[in-house]
C-alpha cells in the first residue's frame, strides 16, 4: 500500500513540478520582448526612410507613414500572446503548496511565446527594410528623381551642343506621379505580406496557448 502512494507522489511530481511555471512565465517574457524588438526595429528603419523622404518630397509623408503603423502592430501581437500565456499559468496551492501547473504547459506556452516572438522579430526587420527602401523611392519618383539641394532651373535649357539652342532633354519620366503610385502601390503589398508572417506566428501561438 505505501507503495503505491509513493508511486503516486512521484507521478505528480513529476507531471507537475516546482520548476514548471518557469518556462510559462519564459514564453510572455520572450514573446513580450522578442516582438517589441521587432517592432522597434521596423519603426526605426521604415522611420529613417520617411525623414530623410519627407526632404525631398514632404507631401508625402503621411502617405508613407504606413510601415511605421504596421510595424507598431506587431508589439500588439506579442502583448496578446504574453498576457494570455501568463494569465493561464497557475499558482500553487495555498493551503499544501503544492503545484498544479504541469510540464507540459510550461513548455506549451514556451513554444508559443518563441512562436509568436520570432515571428514578430522576422516580420519586423522586413517591414523596415522593405519600408525604408520603398518611401525612397517612393519620394524620388514622386519628385521626378529631383534631390531637394538640386535647383531646377538649373535642369531647364542648357545650350549645350553644336547647334547652341537645343532644349534640354529630361533625364526621368514625365508621369512622375503615375510610376510613383504604382511604385506606391506594389510596396503595399509587400508590406502586407510581410505583416502575414506575424499574423501566422499570433494565430500559432494561440493555439498552443
Amino acid at each position: 500500500g505505501r507503495s503505491i502512494i509513493m508511486s503516486q507522489v512521484i507521478q505528480g511530481f513529476e507531471g507537475c513540478p516546482s520548476w514548471a511555471p518557469a518556462f510559462g512565465y519564459m514564453g510572455a517574457c520572450i514573446c513580450m520582448v522578442l516582438s517589441s524588438w521587432g517592432s522597434a526595429w521596423g519603426t526605426w528603419r521604415a522611420g529613417l526612410g520617411v525623414c530623410n523622404m519627407g526632404i525631398d518630397h514632404p507631401a508625402g509623408v503621411i502617405k508613407t507613414i504606413v510601415p511605421i503603423v504596421m510595424a507598431g502592430v506587431l508589439g500588439i501581437y506579442g502583448l496578446i500572446v504574453a498576457v494570455i500565456i501568463a494569465q493561464a499559468v497557475v499558482p500553487p496551492n495555498q493551503g499544501d503548496a503544492t503545484n498544479v501547473y504541469s510540464s507540459f504547459n510550461g513548455y506549451t506556452h514556451f513554444a508559443a511565446g518563441l512562436c509568436c516572438g520570432l515571428s514578430c522579430l522576422a516580420a519586423g526587420g522586413t517591414i523596415g527594410i522593405l519600408g525604408d527602401v520603398g518611401v525612397r523611392g517612393f519620394g524620388l519618383t514622386a519628385e521626378n528623381g529631383c534631390k531637394w539641394f538640386w535647383d531646377p532651373n538649373a535642369m531647364e535649357a542648357d545650350g549645350g551642343g553644336d547647334e547652341g539652342g537645343d532644349q534640354h532633354v529630361p533625364m526621368f519620366n514625365k508621369n512622375s506621379a503615375e510610376n510613383a503610385n504604382k511604385l506606391y502601390v506594389g510596396m503595399l503589398i509587400m508590406l502586407i505580406f510581410s505583416e502575414a508572417l506575424a499574423l501566422y506566428g499570433l494565430i500559432v501561438a494561440l493555439i498552443l496557448s
